[in-house]
C-alpha cells in the first residue's frame, strides 16, 4: 500500500494548516507501522505531486518531524523515520509544551495532589526554611494517550494560588501567576524501572530509564521548582546543542 494512500486526502478547508495536516499523518502512520524505523519516505516532489499540495508545505511539515526526532535526514540519500522522541535538554519548557510542538495532544492522571511540610533535601535543594509550606504535584504524562513520563514535583508555597490552579501544564500556571522559571538546573540519570515506574509507564520491570531531576529558578534568582521525571529509555533522546567558547 503506497504511503500516499495511508495518507488520505489534506483538507485546505480546515483551520489546521496543511503542514500540520501532514505532520499528524506521518506520524500516525509510523505509531500504525507503516512506516517503521529506518524506513525511508517518498521525496519532498513525489510528497507534493501525490498529495496535491506545494513543496514548501512538505518541507515545512517534514522540518518540524525532524527537528522532534521523528525523521532523520541523511545527506544525498533523503529522510529516513526516526525511532525515538528528542528533547532538547538545552531548552527550558514544559512537558505539555514538548508534546505540542511535536502535535501530540498532552494529558495528565493525577497521582497525587497535595500541600505540605518541606523535607529536609527539599529545604536545601530549594533554599527553603526548614518547616516551610510546598505544593506537590505527582502525575503520569501521555502523549495522545500514551505514557510517556511519570513526574513528582514540588513547588515553593507561596508563588501559586492554590493546588487547583494547575491544570494540564504546570508551567502555565505558573506563568499566569508570575512565577514561570527563566532558567533551570538538570541532572540526567541512567537507571533501571522498578517494578511500580514500569507499570505506569507501560514497560518491564528492569528495564532502561531516564531520571532528570530539575531545579527551577526566577528571574530573582529564588528556587521554586523541583521535579523528578521518569521516562522510559527506548522512547525518549535528550539533546543539546554546545558551542566552543
Amino acid at each position: 500500500m503506497p504511503l500516499t494512500d495511508f495518507l488520505g486526502a489534506l483538507d485546505p478547508q480546515s483551520s489546521q494548516p496543511l503542514y500540520l495536516q501532514l505532520q499528524r499523518a506521518l506520524r500516525d502512520a509510523i505509531e500504525k507501522g507503516a512506516l517503521s524505523p529506518d524506513d525511508a519516505l517518498p521525496s519532498e516532489r513525489q510528497l507534493a505531486a501525490e498529495l496535491g499540495i506545494s513543496r514548501i508545505t512538505v518541507r515545512k511539515a517534514l522540518d518540524g518531524l525532524a527537528e522532534q526526532g521523528l525523521l532523520v535526514r541523511r545527506h544525498g540519500s533523503g529522510n529516513f523515520v526516526g525511532g525515538r522522541i528528542e528533547k532538547n535538554f538545552a531548552k527550558l519548557t514544559s512537558f505539555s509544551e514538548d508534546m505540542r510542538a511535536r502535535g501530540f495532544v498532552p494529558s495528565s492522571q493525577w497521582l497525587r495532589r497535595s500541600t505540605g511540610r518541606v523535607t529536609p533535601d527539599e529545604a536545601i535543594r530549594l533554599a527553603l526554611s526548614p518547616g516551610a509550606e510546598v505544593l506537590r504535584f505527582h502525575r503520569l504524562r501521555f502523549a495522545d494517550g500514551e505514557p510517556m513520563a511519570l513526574e513528582y514535583c514540588t513547588i515553593a508555597g507561596g508563588v501559586l494560588p492554590d493546588l487547583e490552579a494547575v491544570g494540564d501544564s504546570l508551567y502555565e500556571a505558573l506563568e499566569r501567576a508570575g512565577n514561570r522559571p527563566v532558567r533551570a538546573l538538570q541532572r540526567l540519570h541512567a537507571l533501571l524501572l522498578d517494578a511500580e515506574q514500569a507499570k505506569a509507564l507501560a514497560a518491564k520491570p528492569g528495564d532502561a530509564g531516564l531520571l532528570v531531576e530539575r531545579v527551577g529558578y526566577l528571574r530573582d534568582g529564588r528556587a521554586i521548582e523541583l521535579s523528578q521525571s521518569f521516562y522510559r529509555g527506548d522512547t525518549y533522546d535528550f539533546v543539546a546543542e554546545l558551542s566552543a567558547g
